[in-house]
């Protein structure tokens, strides 16, 4: 289930009976009305009149999760390029992480594109930035999940600035005024990345340590951004009790995508979290 508005699957959840839907959807609603993107888990009491408390039920899909961002212009495909998301910690899917230029085979990163792209003109939609979330599963391929008429938040604009160039904010402004956007893309990749959003492992108040840990994370190498979300004293909420809070986005670079990967996971498994 699915809230109908909103951002940062934030009241996203797997149901797979109905005493689970009973059960979740009223889990949901509290969450619309308690919580935000900035505070997801409702812990600061600023209440959460950002959305409208009503969900919509969706078929769940298996396989490997993308984002593929998008720059049309004047009904032209411009640039296109995937990343690939590491997978939820289910039953919530808030992201934990990314990596991109994507591992997927070629063939399927052009079908992904091409689906997308056909998403796109099916809703009208032919100037701008988009950003388009898939999973390619297992029996049917390409099947979307929802399609954003706008950039990808986080990390997206500088993955995709640090490792093809293009800046898509820059894009975005060019079609916002009628220019073209036709932004000069590399044969290959400036930097491989990969990005992790660490979740918290367990419930309760973050300790005075995790300053120094975010400080010895930042002077690690090829670590190129540490954005901390938490700090002493704040009260995170693990998956055992709920969507999980993020500690911190954590990204790397290296001269390949798996290396990339491999990286910014070591550092997710070995950090430890005064909690």
């Amino acid at each position: 289930i699915k809230p109908i508005n909103g951002a940062a699957s934030l009241g996203v959840v797997k149901v797979c009976s109905m005493d689970e839907l009973v059960e979740q959807y009223d889990k949901v609603v509290d969450i619309l009305k308690t919580c935000s993107v900035s505070d997801p888990n409702g812990l600061k009491g600023g209440g959460g009149n950002e959305f409208i408390s009503e969900v919509m039920m969706e078929q769940y899909l298996d396989g490997d999760e993308v984002d593929v961002d998008i720059v049309l212009s004047d009904g032209q495909v411009t640039y296109a390029k995937v990343t690939d998301n590491l997978p939820t910690l289910e039953p919530w899917f808030n992201e934990t992480g990314a990596c991109t230029p994507s591992l997927l085979p070629a063939q399927k990163q052009e079908e992904l594109i091409s689906t997308s792209t056909k998403m796109l003109k099916a809703v009208g939609l032919t100037t701008g930035v988009m950003h388009v979330e898939l999973k390619y599963t297992t029996t049917n391929g390409p099947q979307l999940i929802e399609i954003n008429g706008r950039m990808g938040g986080g990390p997206v604009r500088d993955m995709n600035l640090d490792v093809w160039g293009v800046d898509l904010v820059e894009e975005q402004l060019m079609t916002s005024v009628g220019l073209p956007a036709l932004p000069p893309i590399p044969d290959h990749p400036i930097v491989c990345l990969g990005q992790y959003s660490i979740n918290a492992k367990k419930s309760g108040i973050v300790g005075e340590e995790i300053v120094e840990i975010f400080e010895q994370m930042k002077r690690m190498p090829d670590v190129t951004a540490v954005e901390e979300f938490v700090g002493p004293g704040d009260r995170v909420v693990g998956i055992e009790d709920g969507m999980p809070t993020w500690i911190a986005d954590v990204t790397v670079k290296k001269a390949n995508s798996h290396e990339a990967l491999a990286y910014v996971q070591k550092i997710e498994q070995e950090m430890v979290q005064p909690i």
